[in-house]
């Protein structure tokens, strides 16, 4: 993650913290377990793959686009259901299998998301974008998705979420 990224990052942490009037903690489960760099990183690849594809499909169907701008959770619903998959701590009593959370690769996410912004907002501010009103909306969706991944990354309940978005609509 490039610095211009992490400062991103964490200002996006200290809004959220400041209208919550209370600390976000990262997710402790699963954070202390050991995670092969391979599976780490192929995790994460496939994180990736779910954000380019979601995003493409966007660009050609245009189907989550109000007057308002595009929807965060309608345009990655595959990329937050891998996220919540990534973070899941507990399981039903008949499971096959243990949860096992991996809050590492949500975090990598986090800084290859907020990278893209970066990026995005780079070539807006050069004038290097070649089709700035899909650069506006890629910056407008990603930007939505870093929240919506920071919701879920936390913890935030609905009426966590409904205090922000609203703070967030009034300002």
């Amino acid at each position: 993650m490039t610095g211009r990224a992490d400062t991103l990052l964490k200002g996006r942490r200290e809004r959220l913290e400041r209208t919550l009037g209370r600390q976000l903690t990262p997710p402790t489960a699963g954070a202390d377990t050991p995670l092969p760099e391979e599976t780490r990183t192929y995790l994460l690849s496939e994180a990736q793959d779910l954000y380019w594809n979601e995003l493409e499909w966007e660009h050609i169907t245009d189907e989550e686009a109000l007057d308002e701008g595009p929807i965060a959770e309608m345009t990655f619903p595959g990329l937050l259901a891998y996220v919540r998959g990534l973070l899941l701590s507990e399981v039903m009593p008949d499971a096959l299998s243990p949860a096992n959370p991996r809050p590492q690769v949500v975090a990598d996410l986090l800084g290859f998301l907020v990278d893209r912004v970066v990026e995005l907002e780079e070539s807006l501010d050069t004038g290097n974008a070649d089709d700035a009103a899909r650069v506006r909306a890629e910056l407008e969706m990603t930007d939505g998705v870093v929240d919506r991944v920071l919701y879920l990354y936390h913890g935030l309940d609905e009426s966590d979420i409904e205090r922000l978005e609203g703070s967030q609509a009034s300002a």
